[in-house]
């Protein structure tokens, strides 16, 4: 997720499952949250559609301390070309924002 703090991207979700679930004590404070479900004015949300699962405070993706492991619950596969999208600037390349995270990912494993 290199270069993608603060993004607030369009992202496609398949159902509203995978809620994540801290009713084990200490389990929110160890959780190290990557991404959020946020509304129109970018503030996290637990309500549908902005959140379609009602995940805690949006919560929609987890990452390790070292960043060698993200886990998420949307669908970024599925929006990383602009055509993907039904509506996007003007100034968007081909590649959606999305792809930043690939390039991200192949930039690590080739680098490492």
């Amino acid at each position: 997720l290199a270069g993608m703090a603060g993004s607030k991207m369009p992202i496609p979700v398949a159902h509203g499952e995978g809620r994540v679930d801290f009713s084990a004590a200490g389990d929110e404070a160890e959780a190290e949250a990557a991404m959020r479900y946020v509304n129109s004015q970018g503030d996290a949300t637990t309500h549908y559609p902005s959140n379609p699962n009602g995940s805690v405070g949006g919560v929609t993706a987890f990452t390790s301390t070292d960043g060698r492991v993200t886990i998420m619950m949307p669908h970024p596969e599925r929006a990383f070309r602009t055509v993907q999208h039904s509506w996007h600037p003007k100034e968007w390349s081909e590649d959606g924002p999305w792809m930043k995270m690939f390039n991200n990912a192949y930039d690590w494993v080739t680098n490492n």
